[in-house]
């Protein structure tokens, strides 16, 4: 039986159409082409599928669907009726209080949203419900949700995570002989001087100044000439455990900082090999004297990266003299008589006239950063 009724609607679809049995058959006159059902998926839930018609079929009825989740989100009841007062009290609390910058910390609320929430409050008064949230532009039902479920569940940022030293420093040291320096002195070095800062564990400046280079970048890279201006900083430098070098991030990929990626390895190889002690066993326990720190790791910091580039930080290096004068335990104490030598030094106009103001600010924000990170690590 079901071989025979296979043939019998085999048959009666051939008779539907004329010409030889190929890919594209013409109907015979009179007779309606198949209705093939398709689907569209609705655009708004994504979850519920119109049955429509196929195009040669367009004079085939199809029923219209069944209510889906559009049609109950449009319809159904409001949003308040889905939280228990206690949660619609929370939410409400914070929408008609927070600040913009407190509202751009919740989930889909950053950018125009938050000061959308704003604008509607001063306008219209505070939310007494949870569904007149959705009368402030650029927020649905949808994501009135999704902003009432972060309210009530905000992620928890994670603890920070452990900084390990070879992210900072190079050569990788162990962390017992950081932690039992006394002193360290910071170096910096730019294209016509050196600067340093001679910092102590208690977080107190004990010397910072510079001194300029006048035979750097002149010509070829005549090692006499750079080894002269190198031992006169070498002598200037007062002793310390640790002499921690700034590794400048230069682009290999620019071939136009080439002159200055060489001058300023030249430098740092010189400043290795006059400061570290020679003629040490490979196989003795005494930690190195020089390291490198890198400079990112500096920006990161405090916050002076844009992107990949660095900005200047006389405006923090500001910040923390004022400190040292104001607070009664300060960031970093600065002796008086390097506040009333240094007092104009790191304003724009003197930075940009290029007075060596913002390598003494480099120096001592790589001071400040190498104790303050290695206490961060230890924690």
């Amino acid at each position: 039986m079901w071989v025979a009724r296979r043939v019998l609607s085999s048959v009666a679809r051939n008779y539907q159409y004329v010409g030889q049995p190929r890919l594209f058959r013409q109907p015979r006159p009179g007779c309606l082409p198949e209705a093939e059902l398709r689907y569209l998926q609705c655009t708004c839930c994504w979850r519920s599928r119109i049955p429509v018609a196929g195009i040669e079929s367009l004079t085939t009825a199809v029923s219209p669907p069944s209510a889906g989740p559009c049609e109950e989100e449009e319809h159904g009841a409001p949003l308040d009726f889905y939280y228990t007062a206690e949660q619609r009290d929370t939410i409400l609390q914070l929408l008609n209080t927070a600040s913009a910058a407190e509202l751009s910390s919740v989930k889909l609320l950053r950018g125009r949203k938050c000061n959308n929430i704003v604008d509607y409050r001063s306008k219209h008064g505070p939310f007494r419900t949870l569904e007149s949230v959705v009368n402030v532009p650029l927020l649905k039902h949808k994501s009135a949700v999704v902003v009432f479920n972060s309210i009530l569940n905000p992620v928890k940022k994670d603890k920070k995570v452990r900084i390990q030293l070879a992210k900072f420093i190079r050569p990788e040291v162990d962390r017992s002989w950081l932690e039992d320096a006394n002193s360290i002195v910071s170096l910096v070095c730019a294209t016509n001087r050196i600067a340093w800062a001679h910092v102590d564990r208690a977080m107190t400046v004990l010397d910072w100044q510079h001194l300029d280079c006048p035979n750097f970048l002149k010509g070829t890279y005549m090692a006499s000439a750079y080894l002269h201006d190198v031992s006169a900083v070498v002598t200037l430098l007062p002793s310390a455990d640790f002499y921690i070098i700034e590794k400048p991030s230069i682009s290999v990929q620019n071939t136009a900082l080439f002159p200055v990626m060489a001058h300023m390895r030249t430098v740092e190889a010189m400043l290795f090999a006059l400061l570290e002690p020679r003629n040490l066993p490979s196989d003795s326990n005494i930690p190195p004297r020089v390291l490198n720190m890198m400079r990112t790791a500096v920006g990161r910091h405090f916050g002076l990266m844009v992107g990949e580039a660095r900005t200047s930080g006389a405006q923090v290096v500001r910040r923390l003299m004022t400190e040292s004068v104001t607070q009664k335990l300060p960031r970093i104490n600065i002796p008086p008589e390097l506040l009333v030598k240094y007092r104009n030094s790191f304003q724009m106009s003197s930075i940009r006239k290029g007075a060596g103001g913002e390598e003494l600010c480099d120096a001592l924000l790589q001071a400040v950063a190498f104790y303050e990170l290695l206490s961060e690590s230890l924690s």
